[in-house]
């Protein structure tokens, strides 16, 4: 279940601090900037840790080529984390003992938190303790060492290791979703536009081999050769439950239910068709990475944002930030849960924003708030969004004003 609250930054400072001094504070990501200066960090890790028998938060400081550490002492922690909410990031993501809690701040400081309940878990104090992936060094992963990513001993190559935390990062964000999938029949999941394919075979693996689950795993891209190469590697892998097919996004209509849908860098409006195809499927959980968003690059219009619209790559940037607020408000009105997350670092690549979206249930008057949203947003940039025209039937009334 999922609570939202509303504090002010002073009230979040005294949440945070009781957070962190009773020692509830397990893990965090805070990221976000609200002014880019040069050579800052741009994201922070945080974690509670025991050094000479005394408790600590790290505050792990992520810039473009290093990292440092700042260790503060429990009953000052609290205060550090507040104060670098005000003044430096607009969003958190902090693990608990109990809960998941996301903090999201507007300009103007007013607080937003989405408490997510969790297993219990208790809190790692180890110091330097090695980054614990879904998929690990030195254990031999079939499908790694056919991509080339792994030797035959489990040692992820040099040039590979980026491709490789990008895996795992993926696979994350699955064991995240697996509460949404079902338990006692067959998973059927459809990964449009999977191109090479490295994480549909990964999330393969996660889920039938790892976790045992039965399934039914399509692939779907229009480059033909790509998808001969997929299939022959999933047959010498013996992954009997994945197919990878030739076909269009939009015109595929072969099956009736799908439980998740992925859908990583399909281009512009591509990701929207794969979206309507999750949404009418009724699929409980949508994974998608979106890509050359250019639909609205063409249709925004307001001449309060003149000074931004007339930089074409401000614009380019702008529409595609654009695009995905859309996307996101929209499924929220379809009937999800949906949340922005950074998927790999920006270093790697501009487009790492991921769409995840659960099936969930919201309020009438929390359904309402968020079609004045969308409308006085819409309206605002004069946009006509795909995704909206394309669902109009199952969206409700969005008069324009």
């Amino acid at each position: 279940m999922l609570a939202n609250e509303s504090y002010t930054i002073e009230s979040l400072s005294e949440m945070l601090n009781g957070l962190v001094q009773e020692g509830k504070l397990v893990s965090g990501t805070m990221s976000q900037l609200r002014h880019k200066l040069p050579d800052t960090y741009t994201k922070v890790l945080l974690k509670t840790i025991e050094l000479r028998k005394q408790l600590y938060v790290q505050f792990e400081y992520h810039y473009a080529k290093r990292v440092t550490h700042e260790n503060v002492l429990l009953e000052e922690a609290g205060a550090k984390l507040a104060e670098l909410f005000e003044h430096t990031f607009r969003q958190g993501l902090l693990r608990t003992t109990s809960e998941e809690l996301q903090v999201l701040l507007s300009k103007k400081n007013k607080v937003t938190v989405i408490r997510k309940k969790t297993a219990a878990v208790a809190a790692d104090l180890t110091h330097n303790r090695k980054k614990q992936y879904v998929l690990e060094e030195g254990e031999p992963v079939p499908f790694l060492i056919e991509l080339g990513i792994m030797n035959a001993d489990g040692k992820v190559l040099a040039k590979k290791y980026d491709k490789f935390r990008q895996i795992n990062r993926f696979l994350e964000m699955i064991q995240d979703v697996l509460p949404h999938l079902p338990k006692d029949r067959t998973i059927t999941i459809v990964d449009f536009g999977c191109g090479k394919s490295y994480l549909t075979f990964a999330m393969y693996h996660y889920l039938q081999v790892q976790q045992g689950l039965s399934l039914n795993v399509v692939g779907l891209d229009l480059k033909a050769d790509v998808i001969a190469h997929c299939q022959q590697l999933a047959e010498r892998l013996d992954y009997g439950q994945l197919q990878f097919l030739v076909g269009d996004i939009a015109e595929y209509n072969e099956l009736e239910q799908v439980d998740m849908v992925v859908t990583l860098h399909a281009c512009d409006t591509a990701t929207d068709a794969a979206l309507e195809k999750a949404v009418r499927w009724g699929a409980n959980v949508i994974l998608s990475v979106p890509c050359c968003q250019h639909e609205l690059f063409r249709q925004i219009d307001n001449p309060a944002l003149e000074p931004l619209l007339s930089h074409g790559i401000l614009k380019e940037r702008f529409s595609a930030l654009a695009t995905d607020a859309a996307r996101a408000k929209l499924l929220d009105l379809l009937g999800y849960r949906t949340q922005l997350l950074e998927f790999i670092d920006m270093e790697h690549t501009p487009k790492n924003i991921l769409i995840r979206a659960v099936k969930g249930s919201a309020s009438a008057e929390q359904r309402e708030q968020w079609v004045q949203e969308y409308v006085q947003y819409r309206d605002f940039l004069h946009i006509s969004p795909y995704l909206e025209r394309a669902c109009q039937d199952l969206l409700p009334p969005l008069a324009r004003k």
